[in-house]
């Protein structure tokens, strides 16, 4: 029987090259976790939230699925952020797409893929929003990265919109939305200038990248 047993041998390499650089981290990390930032990300296995940021275990609270998605009827992106934000803390949610996305691609195709139709539909939205921002790129690489970033925009957008995000802004609680791009080529994440931090930066933002 096929156990995986390369990957629990550098599970185990991990652990015991930690212990010696952080002895007590570990024992200190498994008492509570307190991060100050919440990842929603693409389910994409080159983008790894943590590591691209230099961050360790217990320092970033992450939440995956096909190309970034936040969706009002989603419960899972739901039950995450809430649990980010009212339990945990966090100060900071990093909605992050990245340059040359399969989910945005399959979304601009003209074809079907299957089940996957129904949540992709979500990006063809965006595309459809921002179709004259999109009509100005004649090459398809160019278009379909600046979907990825439409996308990001639109899901920051969403996040804002939850009666999460909501509730917590009207409580007084200190908490930014960012949305960032990462490429894949040269592992850079950019910063599309985004950082919401009240219900009233909600209303101009699509605006802004409307025009």
């Amino acid at each position: 029987m096929k156990t995986l047993r390369h990957l629990l041998d550098n599970n185990k390499k991990w652990s015991e090259n930690l212990k010696k650089t952080r002895p007590t981290f570990l024992s200190e990390l498994a008492k509570q976790q307190n991060p100050e930032y919440v990842w929603i990300g693409c389910s994409d296995s080159r983008v790894s939230a943590s590591n691209i940021v230099g961050l360790l275990p217990g320092e970033v609270f992450v939440h995956r699925n096909i190309a970034n998605l936040v969706i009002h009827t989603d419960m899972n992106c739901l039950s995450v952020l809430q649990f980010a934000v009212e339990v945990l803390k966090v100060k900071h949610i990093i909605v992050c797409g990245h340059y040359g996305c399969g989910g945005v691609k399959a979304a601009l195709e003209n074809k079907r893929h299957g089940l996957i139709d129904n949540w992709l539909r979500h990006i063809q939205d965006v595309a459809n929003l921002y179709e004259d921002v999109l009509a100005k790129f004649d090459d398809e690489e160019d278009k379909l990265n600046k979907l990825c970033e439409l996308n990001v925009i639109e899901q920051v957008q969403n996040v804002g919109e939850t009666t999460i995000v909501q509730d917590a802004w009207s409580r007084g609680q200190i908490l930014r939305i960012h949305g960032w791009v990462y490429d894949l080529t040269d592992g850079i994440i950019t910063d599309l200038g985004i950082h919401l931090e009240a219900s009233d930066e909600l209303k101009p933002l699509r605006k802004r990248f409307l025009e």
